[in-house]
């Protein structure tokens, strides 16, 4: 057992087990590259020896980074934005930057509260989802003049600096897809647009592709859908049961379009000779899928990647070019062709 007191280890105890003074750990900690390898390494062992733990709400109190940043998505309960937490995460790590993360369940109003409570924290930054957000969240981080981004969305005219993809694009070469195989039956399954720009901005585009080729909305296949495959695939069967049925499927994303491909499958419906269905979003599992899902692919790890990047050098002013009015960057799409959709018949 060591005989190290508990919540007694201060940075003097770190400087005295390394053998090199208190400001030569703390610049290991804050500027590394200024110190030595073989001085970094002794006080690596040192830290890791007497569990020493840096107190950065200290820091931040003087003035200093916390060395955190938040991330506010509208949930984790799906696959929809792991591969962007993930590669945003791993960017922000290599400049020495921790995510703390919250959800707000599409509800732009828990959205600021989850904002509150990761500024009472003392992060550096806030990234958030979508470039729709209250009024109220909006106001709040003017106030508080913290360095704030959206992620997922993009457009040249954006209030946050962000870096993501034109949903609207999304919707839209969907629905031009399935138009090209000749397909004129076509519903539309998208979840709420309420606090979901996302959606929303695809649904406009999917609209527009329809109505540019001259292809009527049918109402009673433009329906709602949680992102849920089981609500998803209920959806499916209740559509696809009747004798006036479309012959494609256009879904506002992978999740969607997944439970509605398992409930054509139970009503007996073969995808893609029956029906075509495509999705938006190409989340892990979607190409494993069988017959494998068509779909438009958000380019989400370089999202996450290129976002995480440009954040922390806007917070840090390390590189040039970093300064928001040059932060708005889009990300291109691509049609992933699989086995969900065919010609139509």
């Amino acid at each position: 057992m060591s005989d190290i007191k508990p919540g007694k280890v201060d940075i003097v105890s770190v400087a005295n087990a390394a053998g090199v003074s208190p400001s030569t750990v703390s610049r290991s900690f804050n500027h590394p590259a200024l110190v030595s390898p073989a001085t970094r390494k002794r006080i690596t062992r040192a830290v890791e020896k007497l569990g020493y733990i840096r107190n950065r709400s200290a820091q931040s109190m003087h003035g200093r980074r916390s060395g955190t940043i938040g991330l506010i998505v509208p949930t984790i309960d799906h696959a929809i934005f792991a591969e962007m937490i993930q590669s945003f995460s791993e960017a922000i790590d290599r400049a020495e930057f921790t995510l703390l993360i919250a959800s707000h369940s599409y509800d732009l109003d828990r959205e600021y509260a989850m904002m509150r409570k990761l500024m009472e924290h003392r992060v550096d930054g806030i990234a958030v989802v979508g470039l729709e957000h209250a009024e109220a969240s909006m106001r709040l981080l003017e106030q508080q003049g913290i360095p704030a981004m959206g992620l997922w969305n993009y457009a040249p005219d954006a209030v946050l600096p962000c870096v993501g993809a034109d949903n609207r694009e999304a919707g839209l070469r969907a629905a031009e897809h399935l138009i090209g195989l000749g397909h004129r039956d076509i519903g539309l399954i998208f979840p709420r647009s309420e606090g979901n720009d996302r959606a929303d901005a695809r649904l406009a585009g999917a609209c527009d592709g329809l109505l540019a080729a001259g292809i009527p909305l049918i109402s009673d296949w433009h329906c709602e859908v949680p992102y849920s495959i089981a609500q998803a695939k209920q959806l499916g069967q209740d559509l696809l049961q009747g004798e006036h049925r479309p012959t494609a499927l256009l879904c506002g994303n992978d999740v969607i379009a997944q439970g509605v491909i398992y409930g054509a499958q139970s009503c007996g419906i073969v995808v893609p000779d029956d029906l075509s269905v495509i999705g938006i979003g190409d989340f892990k599992g979607s190409g494993e899928m069988e017959p494998g899902l068509t779909t438009i692919r958000i380019p989400a790890r370089d999202i996450g990647k290129i976002a995480g990047e440009r954040f922390t050098a806007l917070i840090t002013g390390t590189k040039e070019g970093a300064t928001e009015e040059h932060f708005r960057i889009r990300c291109p799409l691509e049609c992933i062709l699989r086995g969900t959709t065919r010609a139509a018949s």
